[in-house]
This record gives structure tokens, C-alpha cells and sequence, in this order.
């Protein structure tokens, strides 16, 4: 199962980094991306749950990046970064339907799969801070 909600987060980032750098619509974004892949049952609601959760609270989740990483003004963090940031954030400060290490795990290896070579070290620094948060 692992895998596939793996493959669900990666699908959910390639829409996020979508609307995000050309501004699509988030439903034909998913729709089109849905649409060439095969997942297993419930992984397609997955992925449409975590992309509309972070376009929902999009605005929150972005203070919660400005709040724990400060030197970097979430416009100029790269658009991969920065959309992995707001899928784990969203999943651990809003959706809390999995452990936070779990999510901070997650988001680590989308930014070794998708990022620069410093994205994972960025991604796990932020996240740990938030996670912080979170255990409060």
C-alpha cells in the first residue's frame, strides 16, 4: 500500500506544481492526469483529496511556510519545494489521517525523486519544524 499512496502523493505534486506554475484548474488538472494512469482502488480520491486540500487552505499553509522557513519568502522557494512543502504541511498540520513522521518521510522522498540535490535537506528541516508544531 505503501507504494501506491506514494504514487498518489507524486500524482497529487505533478497537479499542485501544475496550477501552480501555469495557473490550470485543479479539477482539469486532476482529470487529465487521472485519466493516463492506472492506480489501485481509492488511490484516484487519494490524490483528488490531498490536491483539493492544499488548493482549499493554500493561503494557510503558505503561513505556515512563511512562519518556519523566514529566510525564504515562499514565492522564491522553487515551485517543486515549495509544492512538496504544502502537501506535507496540509497533510500534517490539517488532514491528520497519517502519523506526522510518516508524512515528513513522504515529503523527503518526493524531494529526492523530483528536487535539487538540497531539496530533501530543505523539505526535512522545514517539516521538523512544523512537525513541532504539530506535537503540541
Amino acid at each position: 500500500m505503501t507504494g501506491a499512496r506514494r504514487r498518489a502523493r507524486a500524482i497529487a505534486l505533478q497537479a499542485l506544481y501544475e496550477v501552480d506554475s501555469v495557473g490550470h484548474d485543479i479539477e482539469g488538472t486532476l482529470n487529465h492526469l487521472l485519466a493516463n494512469v492506472e492506480l489501485p482502488e481509492g488511490s484516484a480520491d487519494f490524490v483528488r483529496e490531498l490536491a483539493n486540500g492544499v488548493i482549499q487552505n493554500r493561503e494557510e499553509i503558505d503561513q505556515n511556510i512563511r512562519n518556519f522557513a523566514p529566510a525564504w519568502p515562499v514565492e522564491q522557494i522553487p515551485l517543486i519545494d515549495r509544492n512538496i512543502l504544502r502537501l506535507a504541511i496540509f497533510e500534517i498540520l490539517l488532514d491528520n489521517k497519517v502519523p506526522v513522521k510518516v508524512a515528513i518521510n513522504e515529503a523527503v522522498e518526493l524531494a529526492k525523486t523530483f528536487g535539487s540535490d538540497n531539496s530533501a535537506r530543505f523539505v526535512n528541516g522545514v517539516l521538523g519544524s512544523v512537525s513541532a508544531l504539530a506535537s503540541r
